[in-house]
């Protein structure tokens, strides 16, 4: 019987870089307040954002894709040709078709390789991330491009008070690579559908093609989101511990998905983080990029922190699905 071949390849991965690019406008709550009712003060308290970055109009998602990508590949040390595929994770794609990870491969030198979309929300990230582990550990792939990439204003309505003023514009791309010792650790992944109107979109683009609805914006039931994500994420935090064979002492840095300040605070105390553990907090200037969040808050880590550089990192990324991701990394 004739036998197949079957790719093999290294035993272990990790990310070898981060590349960064947030939206060009400063957009201070001040700005916001006015339509909902609200105050500076107010939404300081409720979610710890002092002011978000917004992409003018006529820059994209993909715009700031290529630039926080063009970044990772240079801090990698590697050819662009040599990246094997190109996994973008995004909800704002200009259009359903072709995936912005086709032309993000084109945009960076990449093609031919494979590239494709993926969208989880929020914790589209950290399952790109299992992804691009499970394709260089399967010899599809020597090195793979994740990029988070999302401009989230475009979903934006002023008047809802729900969700309106948290979110913000931006891209965060990694290269992950081959590793000669563990630095991706096992993703405990998972979704709830039954969740499904917990966050997501105040109409379908039929309703709004039939014109029965106006153009769709982003809402969310901001309870539901607030006591699943401290809850059931803490649970599925624990469990990423668990899986990468590692205790919070063994971290150097949390860095969950960008939601909430009032989330990420109350997630650290479920975990009994110790004090030397930093936390990312990109929120407070940056607003919630989604699938970007994660990326961008640890590239702003990094770039505060260079000292956490080869330490192990717990990121965890949750939202619209309902859907979730952890995954234990060593950094840069």
């Amino acid at each position: 019987m004739t036998t197949l071949k079957q790719a093999e390849g290294p035993k272990y991965t990790r990310i070898l870089s981060f590349g960064a690019a947030r939206g060009d406008l400063t957009v201070p709550n001040d700005d916001l307040v006015g339509p909902i009712d609200s105050s500076d003060e107010w939404i300081r308290q409720r979610t710890g954002i002092v002011t978000r970055k917004r992409a003018s109009k006529g820059v994209n998602a993909i715009d700031l894709a290529e630039t926080a990508s063009k970044e990772a590949i240079a801090k990698a040390g590697i050819r662009a040709d040599q990246i094997g595929a190109v996994i973008v994770s995004t909800i704002s794609n200009v259009a359903v078709t072709p995936s912005m990870a086709a032309l993000l491969a084109d945009k960076v030198g990449a093609t031919p390789a494979p590239a494709y979309d993926v969208s989880a929300a929020c914790a589209g990230y950290t399952y790109a991330i299992a992804q691009a582990d499970a394709l260089i550990r399967s010899g599809a792939a020597e090195y793979v491009l994740v990029v988070g990439a999302e401009k989230l204003s475009q979903y934006v309505h002023p008047e809802d008070r729900s969700i309106s003023f948290l979110l913000g514009d931006g891209a965060g791309a990694a290269i992950v690579g081959p590793a000669d010792e563990p630095g991706i650790s096992p993703t405990v992944w998972g979704s709830d559908g039954s969740k499904w109107d917990a966050v997501g979109m105040n109409a379908t683009f039929e309703e709004y093609l039939d014109g029965e609805k106006p153009w769709p914006t982003m809402r969310q039931d901001g309870q539901t989101v607030f006591r699943w994500a401290v809850w059931e994420m803490a649970k599925v935090a624990k469990q990423a511990l668990d899986a990468a064979g590692v205790t919070p002492d063994d971290l150097a840095a949390f860095i969950p998905h960008q939601a909430n300040m009032r989330i990420i605070d109350e997630l650290a105390k479920q975990l009994k983080l110790p004090e030397k553990v930093v936390i990312g907090r990109d929120i407070e200037t940056t607003g919630n990029t989604s699938a970007a969040s994660i990326p961008l808050a640890t590239h702003r880590l990094l770039e505060e922190h260079p000292e956490l550089s080869g330490g192990l990192a717990l990121q965890i990324g949750f939202g619209a699905g309902l859907v979730y991701g952890a995954q234990v990394v060593r950094l840069p």
